[in-house]
């Protein structure tokens, strides 16, 4: 009874007491009366059922984190030793290795072609074998492996350089680290030789202009933009673009690289340079 009346109101009260004074003769003997006239007045409507609250915002997707862009030439430059030449052997990359060379962390000798592409010096194999100029270090040779796989979309096959190492003086500090050349950390490219034998040659085909841009800007192109020009201009950007050398010099930099690309990794430096 409590749960009814519960649930009837402040009219239906009015209306079940009125029901309960009637005469007892009048009880049962039909329906009973309606209540007064100013008490249905009075009586209040039953309430409405209140709405339902609003169902709660929903949650946030989770947050996804950034994706890291990985730096080659950053992160191949904070390699030691062991771990460079492990990633070599991860990449299935053939090598020496070379017990010491002045200034140089890591030194080896490529045994093989990276991603179909050889570097070598002009010298002859013979004495490319034991040349100096043919020392890498080990991290150079994890840049040169990922510009392999850029050449080879040219159809290049061999990249005939300068030199790589350039020993330091013999004064330098044993244990010594150096960087550049005599650290065998840059390149200086001058020749790409293509699978059928046509060559981009630096001094002959590169067409720069000291002082002008040469990758990034509207006016960064080659006069005269031949196609051996705009060839070589997409070989130095989309290298600059994969971050695979901190320093790129071309012959847009100066008189001294009007024959060759010098392609440099640097340890310890969050900077880039294309010129």
């Amino acid at each position: 009874m409590g749960g009814d009346v519960a649930l009837m109101g402040l009219g239906g009260l009015v209306a079940l007491a009125v029901a309960c004074s009637a005469p007892m003769s009048q009880a049962g003997s039909g329906p009973s009366p309606p209540p007064p006239a100013e008490d249905l007045a009075l009586a209040p409507s039953p309430a409405p059922s209140p709405a339902p609250p609003p169902p709660p915002p929903a949650a946030p997707p989770p947050a996804t984190p950034p994706v890291a862009v990985e730096v080659p030439a950053k992160r191949y430059a904070q390699l030691d030793r062991s771990g460079c030449e492990a990633e070599l052997a991860r990449r299935s990359i053939a090598f020496s290795r070379v017990d010491e060379a002045r200034g140089v962390l890591a030194p080896v000798r490529l045994a093989g072609p990276l991603h179909g592409v050889t570097f070598r010096t002009a010298l002859p194999a013979a004495e490319r074998a034991s040349s100096p100029w043919e020392i890498v270090d080990c991290r150079l040779a994890l840049s040169l492996d990922d510009f392999a796989a850029q050449l080879a979309e040219h159809d290049v096959v061999e990249v005939v350089h300068y030199s790589v190492y350039r020993p330091p003086s013999t004064s330098w500090p044993p244990g010594k680290v150096a960087s550049r050349h005599p650290g065998a950390l840059a390149i200086d490219a001058a020749t790409f030789v293509k699978k059928d034998g046509r060559t981009l040659a630096i001094e002959r085909d590169f067409h720069g202009r000291i002082g002008a841009a040469t990758c990034g800007h509207a006016g960064a192109s080659p006069s005269p933009a031949t196609a051996e020009a705009k060839e070589l201009r997409r070989i130095v950007c989309d290298a600059a673009d994969a971050k695979l050398f901190n320093v790129e010099l071309t012959p847009d930099f100066n008189w001294a690289h009007r024959n060759h690309l010098h392609l440099e990794l640097t340890a310890g430096v969050r900077w880039f340079v294309v010129r």
